[in-house]
């Protein structure tokens, strides 16, 4: 009799593995690769300095009797000035010193004029949001009201939290601003505070709450990082295009190119696209996307552990509107891509946890393009008059997520099974050595 049960239990499981694993595969046949993407979009390998785009992805019909009651989000920080200001007083130095000794090149020229008319304006702008920052919030808002009018068009209430930082706070008041607009009847709360920093930056130094989890977790795929060999010819590009001669010029020739680099994919988010024509090229940047996509997996996969604080807000606050405690329609979080990023780790969206020892198998679960500027994640919460179960459904970037909790009716999944599951990563957390 016991044999007979544990068979039984040993065939759930493979059925509810391969019921997750064939809706995953169904989900991803949809989505093109990253190198069409890529294709389609060339700007896309900016990765986390891409600009943020509004998408009318196809969205699939909730199952029948069920609408949508609640909305729990989490945002990054929309387009910005360089969050450094070393990178626009060494290029302002370059070029002038460039420009006085005549080593500059035509193409050079041309991108120092320019550049030099906006300088007062760049070095002022330093980590500031943009205007084009806060035009992706607001059409993010907007969007997000239209999708889904069950939750918003009888108004009610909203909280909105953001980190300490000026772009986040702003970022906010973008969003919450053209949801007002939407609807009048949408009572705000926005709130930038030590007291909710666990939720939106739970590892600021001013957040008085201390936490001890993992930090700097290696991704499997490292001791064979130099499997990909993707040579850096841009760099010697752009010292070609720039200069007639590099005698005598501030930095090394690397770290030159690299600053060209950052500020190139930097533009697009100010308004400044174009300076650089003739210097640098998109294509360029996407031949050579794969090896930084590489470093940027690293970066979001280490700190994953240290952003569970924030997805137990997510689970409590969820839990007390389904339980009549939480009287919010929607909760709303501001932050930065060094929550986001390790965040969709943590929830292994879109496969981003999977942790592959081939390098190459990296850009299939994830792309850092999807951390990007405005990035947002978006948990959408169901239910049916009828009763049954509460359903809940993932966006990222606006487009239906997988996620490695099991389910038949992708893109939706049970909330039990989510909380349950996403609980007990968040338990099983480990902690600092």
């Amino acid at each position: 009799m016991k044999r007979t049960i544990h068979s039984a239990a040993t065939m759930h499981r493979i059925w509810t593995v391969s019921v997750l694993f064939l809706t995953a595969t169904m989900a991803w046949g949809q989505r093109l690769s990253a190198t069409d993407q890529l294709k389609a979009d060339p700007r896309k390998a900016y990765g986390t300095d891409y600009p943020y785009q509004v998408v009318d992805y196809k969205m699939t019909p909730a199952p029948k009797g069920y609408t949508p009651f609640y909305l729990s989000h989490y945002g990054r920080h929309g387009s910005r000035y360089y969050w450094n200001a070393t990178l626009y007083r060494e290029v302002d130095t370059l070029l002038a010193r460039a420009h006085r000794n005549h080593q500059l090149t035509p193409a050079g020229e041309a991108f120092c004029k320019k550049y030099q008319a906006c300088s007062e304006e760049l070095r002022n702008g330093v980590s500031e949001l943009s205007d084009v920052g806060w035009q992706q919030h607001q059409a993010i808002a907007r969007k997000m009201y239209s999708a889904f009018p069950e939750i918003f068009k009888a108004g009610g209430n909203v909280l909105a939290i953001s980190s300490l930082q000026g772009r986040c706070v702003i970022s906010m008041a973008a969003f919450c601003q053209a949801m007002a607009q939407c609807n009048p009847k949408i009572v705000i709360r926005e709130q930038s505070s030590r007291f909710t920093l666990d939720g939106v930056v739970p590892t600021d130094g001013q957040n008085p709450v201390k936490h001890n989890y993992a930090k700097n977790v290696k991704p499997r795929f490292e001791p064979n990082r130099d499997k990909v060999q993707i040579p850096e010819t841009l760099r010697d590009k752009i010292i070609e295009r720039m200069f007639t001669n590099t005698e005598g010029l501030p930095g090394n020739l690397h770290h030159i190119s690299s600053n060209m680099i950052n500020l190139y994919t930097s533009l697009p988010s100010i308004g400044h696209e174009g300076m650089m024509e003739g210097i640098i090229t998109d294509e360029e940047i996407a031949a050579e996307w794969e090896r930084d996509n590489l470093g940027s997996y690293s970066w979001v996969f280490g700190p994953q552990w240290q952003t569970v604080p924030v997805l137990q807000d997510i689970l409590r606050k969820a839990d007390a509107k389904i339980n009549g405690s939480n009287g919010c329609i929607a909760d709303l979080r501001f932050g930065h891509d060094t929550v986001l990023g390790p965040l969709t780790v943590l929830m292994g969206i879109n496969g981003a946890d999977i942790d592959p020892e081939d390098p190459f198998e990296v850009k299939n679960c994830y792309q850092n393009w999807e951390t990007c500027k405005a990035s947002n994640l978006q948990l959408i919460f169901y239910r049916s008059k009828k009763g049954g179960d509460i359903l809940v459904k993932c966006l990222l970037n606006g487009e239906e997520a997988t996620l490695p909790v099991p389910t038949n009716s992708f893109p939706y999944y049970k909330w039990s099974d989510f909380r349950d599951f996403y609980t007990n990563r968040c338990n099983n957390a480990p902690t600092a050595q």
